[in-house]
């Protein structure tokens, strides 16, 4: 392999034996591709949720990170992910680019739409590559998606995914151990997207969406994996972006990234630094996340 081996992949142990599992499975991956390989690597090395449930996402987030570090080899994606080719489904409608304003308050039926289907997961993806200055990539791990939407049309699209493995910041504001952080991670998401359409100039209305979510999350998140989140993290860009409406939905700033990514297997690849805010989602997160009081 020539590569050093990761202790940790997306919040898994790694083993070398681990390492030697998955090239036999991308061996006899039939078909030879990335999802079934995702999918043989899941059972094989048990990678699973708390309901005994592949953890797919995570699986092909981590395999690509082997991959780009030179530790493994995979074949060719068959469709966008990413990699820099084009998204394989766009949605079979776009939203109609009609000019909306005033204020959030004028708003009628504003609500989040679980994206639960084939239609509306395309809809969500294209509106991501095409919108969201990151473009679309698959959200890491557990995940939770959103249309954001009112009696006035469709407005944006809002996605959770897995956390950050380490962020210094957090870390220490939490008080987490080594094995705390290990062992609760999956209580603690990560707000990876949020997009208004840039037709919709709605005063208030990214913060008021925030404060939504806040409130449907963890429930909508407990009733699909089992597991009740109980704190939110996001990382905002800067000096693209300033976080105001995290700031005015009572996020709280804890300090700025070192300018890696969420997986970082080489250490070498330097990334935008980020603003690191938080929301906790209960009173007693501390205690829920492995702390004492």
């Amino acid at each position: 392999m020539g590569r050093q081996i990761p202790e940790k992949l997306c919040g898994r142990p790694l083993s070398a034996a681990d390492v030697e599992a998955i090239h036999r499975e991308i061996r006899l991956a039939e078909p030879p591709i990335r999802s079934e390989i995702a999918r043989r690597v899941c059972r094989a090395l048990k990678w699973t949720n708390v309901r005994g449930e592949p953890k797919l996402m995570s699986a092909r987030v981590g395999l690509l990170r082997l991959h780009r570090a030179g530790i493994i080899e995979l074949p060719a994606p068959t469709g966008g992910n990413g990699n820099g080719q084009p998204l394989k489904h766009e949605p079979k409608q776009w939203p109609s680019e009609r000019p909306l304003s005033g204020s959030v308050g004028a708003l009628s039926g504003l609500r989040l739409t679980p994206v639960t289907d084939k239609g509306a997961s395309r809809l969500w993806n294209g509106l991501i590559d095409r919108y969201h200055y990151l473009g679309y990539t698959p959200l890491p791990g557990a995940q939770i998606r959103y249309l954001i939407e009112s009696d006035q049309g469709l407005l944006g699209a809002l996605g959770f995914g897995a956390a950050a493995w380490k962020v210094a910041s957090r870390d220490q504001w939490i008080g987490w151990s080594r094995a705390g952080r290990e062992a609760h991670l999956g209580q603690v998401l990560n707000n990876a997207r949020f997009l208004l359409l840039p037709w919709v100039q709605v005063k208030n209305l990214a913060s008021k969406v925030l404060a939504l979510s806040a409130k449907q999350v963890p429930e909508d998140f407990a009733t699909r994996y089992g597991v009740r989140p109980v704190l939110l993290e996001t990382f905002v860009e800067i000096p693209r972006f300033t976080g105001t409406c995290y700031r005015a939905a009572n996020w709280r700033y804890l300090g700025d990234t070192q300018g890696r990514g969420k997986c970082d297997v080489t250490h070498q690849a330097p990334l935008p630094r980020k603003a690191v805010y938080v929301y906790p989602l209960a009173a007693h997160f501390r205690q829920a996340l492995g702390v004492a009081a």
